[in-house]
């Protein structure tokens, strides 16, 4: 299959390990001397609708890249996260309850 630098920015990058929505592809590294995509790389997530800014671009190496298909790539990436730590809730969450 051959793939284009425009058709991956359409794609969209999930996680293996935990099923997670990554994000689409912005950008792609690569390396001038030997021309192979070194990494890919996603925007981080808007923070409060976009007024706080954004977290940081996500770079996803070409090793943990495992399948490229017609609108999906599926990565496997552990989570940035440790496993023992909880998610600490939103304001939002915390009035909804």
């Amino acid at each position: 299959m051959k793939c284009c630098v425009t058709d991956l920015t359409c794609k969209e990058v999930i996680n293996k390990a935990d099923g997670c929505r990554l994000g689409n592809v912005c950008d792609v590294d690569v390396d001038t001397c030997t021309g192979q995509v070194v990494a890919l790389i996603i925007h981080g997530r808007n923070r409060c609708f976009g007024l706080l800014g954004r977290d940081d671009d996500i770079r996803i190496c070409w090793d943990e890249v495992d399948v490229i298909g017609d609108d999906t790539i599926l990565v496997c990436r552990r989570s940035e996260r440790p496993p023992g730590r909880k998610r600490k809730k939103s304001f939002l969450e915390t009035l909804v309850r």
